[in-house]
């Protein structure tokens, strides 16, 4: 597996933008666009509308994708 990013363009605001991320963070975002019936392009949206300043849009979508993933996770008792 690489660890190399990969760039994709995405319409952000009316705008195109390059985000890069390594290939299981995007495949990962797909999957959770396509869970909840939403195009890509919606969801970095909406990660980007909640994601406070501080933050870089791909470092936000990468916490959003592993906060997703951990919430499926089963509840330790």
């Amino acid at each position: 597996m690489s660890a190399r990013p990969v760039k994709h363009s995405v319409t952000l605001h009316g705008h195109r933008t390059s985000i890069s991320l390594e290939a299981p963070f995007w495949t990962e975002l797909r999957l959770i666009a396509q869970s909840r019936s939403l195009p890509i392009n919606a969801l970095v949206a909406q990660i980007d509308a909640e994601r406070g300043m501080d933050a870089g849009l791909a470092s936000a979508i990468r916490v959003y994708v592993l906060e997703t993933l951990r919430e499926r996770l089963p509840k330790a008792e």
